[in-house]
């Protein structure tokens, strides 16, 4: 994920490689220790460019939320610029932008909401404190007044975002389709109109005191900086929260799908037919997360991915050919979509998509395959780490899945031990379960109104704080 490109020299990040013959080896240089109350810290310097890149991960995402009250680690994202304490209301980006702060955003998803912004070194002060003090006094600001105005940007946004756009039924029938009742992953993060519109003020603190404590959160600091008065820095502002206990997960079960799910859809706003398959897959970071990374680049890549030349070079019967595996960490889910061009025969389409799924579940995917995505994979990581926010991304990921900031020698190390036999196996076991099929049509829309919406005023301008995307 680039967000402020920062050029990083590759010695720095690539080891030598003693011999021709031996893998170049990946090192991203930190520190980690943890304060008294549990919060964890992360040390990457980068002295290249006087920049500080100041990113908190808050290890909770909706996927940990509860039935009836969805969408609350999103709408939190919001509350958490609204102000705390000591900053005043409403003057968080205010403050960031006066002293040059660029890359100011957080962004939430199924696991996780993270919070970042990228200073001048000299600043790296005010971006601690700002962090400090919606960590530790955000509630003291909080009320009626302020949440009633986050519930109205975060509802426009799903109008804007989810249900007034083409294929925004789509994505909410396929989690339908998946995940029974109660299971996290049922409601997309944006969360359902009526338990946003419900939530209380009491919900919001809650919902706050259980999981923005130190001791579920990992700050991490990378760019031009001395360790021992970051250190010191860090240590000031977040030191003197009290120790609260790390909030307790309930560990999330993989649903199962007895049958083959199969639901039509008509969208006003949809202007092409869309096929849309989903399995469950695998958690992140498992074995067969990385086996169905190949699968989906083998099927799905522009220009000579099986599916896109079938459909869209050779038959020229699809618009659009999207493959992949959306990783979480209770459970992931492996995409294929399909946009029709105008007028082509959905049967047929579907007909070269069983071809190409049974294929690749029979036989094994060629050496030129396999090694044209090892190559693609490992080069685009290594380009990625170029810039000092997609390094700090990186350090919290793995941190995150795997506990260990330091993941990333081994992480290409299984990427390179990936075979051909493997990567069949692992199709014949995930596509060879049953799926959804949500087919979306284009309707005509109804005067007036968004589908599951009363006409009514247009929605306001989007929020500042985006949601993010995962997969």
């Amino acid at each position: 994920m680039v967000r402020h490109a920062l050029l990083l020299p590759l010695a720095l990040i690539l080891g030598a490689a003693p011999a021709a013959a031996a893998e170049p080896a990946i090192n991203i240089e930190y520190e980690r220790f943890t304060l008294d109350n549990g919060l964890e810290v992360i040390l990457h310097r980068d002295a290249s460019v006087p920049l500080v890149a100041t990113n908190v991960w808050y290890h909770v995402g909706s996927g940990d939320e509860t039935p009836g009250k969805s969408g609350f680690a999103h709408l939190f994202e919001h509350m958490m610029f609204q102000g705390a304490k000591h900053i005043g209301k409403d003057v968080h980006f205010k403050v960031l932008q006066e002293i040059g702060g660029t890359s100011i955003n957080g962004t939430t998803n199924a696991d996780r909401t993270n919070y970042f912004e990228i200073v001048p070194s000299h600043q790296i002060e005010t971006a601690l404190w700002l962090e400090s003090d919606r960590m530790g006094y955000l509630l003291d600001l909080l009320d009626e007044t302020s949440l009633k105005n986050q519930q109205d940007v975060v509802r426009n946004e799903r109008r804007q975002r989810y249900d007034n756009v083409p294929y925004g039924r789509d994505r909410f029938a396929v989690a339908e389709a998946l995940y029974p009742e109660g299971h996290p992953y049922r409601f997309l993060t944006i969360g359902r109109h009526e338990d946003l519109e419900t939530a209380s003020v009491e919900d919001v603190k809650s919902f706050f005191r259980q999981w923005y404590v130190p001791s579920n959160a990992t700050l991490t600091l990378a760019g031009d900086f001395q360790p021992a008065q970051a250190k010191e820095l860090v240590q000031k502002w977040f030191g003197s929260f009290p120790k609260i206990s790390e909030p307790v997960r309930t560990a999330v079960a993989m649903p199962e799908l007895k049958a083959t799910v199969r639901k039509d859809l008509d969208d006003p706003f949809a202007r092409l037919t869309r096929i849309h398959y989903a399995w469950h897959s695998p958690k992140i970071m498992s074995d067969e997360d990385f086996e169905l990374d190949v699968v989906s680049a083998v099927l799905g890549s522009y220009g000579w991915g099986r599916l896109h030349r079938a459909l869209v070079l050779e038959e020229q019967s699809a618009q659009n050919v999207n493959v992949y595996n959306a990783g979480a960490q209770h459970s992931s889910v492996f995409h294929v979509v399909v946009d029709l061009k105008p007028g082509q025969d959905p049967a047929r389409a579907e007909q070269i998509i069983a071809r190409e799924l049974d294929k690749i579940r029979k036989e094994p995917v060629t050496d030129a395959e396999l090694q044209r995505v090892l190559i693609g994979t490992e080069s685009g990581f290594v380009w990625g780490l170029e810039d000092l926010m997609g390094r700090v991304e990186q350090l919290q990921l793995f941190n995150h899945y795997t506990g260990d900031p330091g993941y990333a020698q081994t992480y290409l190390k299984r990427v390179r031990a990936l075979t051909p036999a493997k990567v069949r196996d692992t199709a014949e076991k995930v596509l060879g379960k049953p799926r959804a099929e949500i087919i979306t049509r284009p309707a005509a829309p109804p005067p007036g109104a968004g589908p599951g919406e009363k006409p009514g005023p247009k929605p306001g301008p989007k929020s500042v704080v985006k949601d993010a995307k995962k997969g």
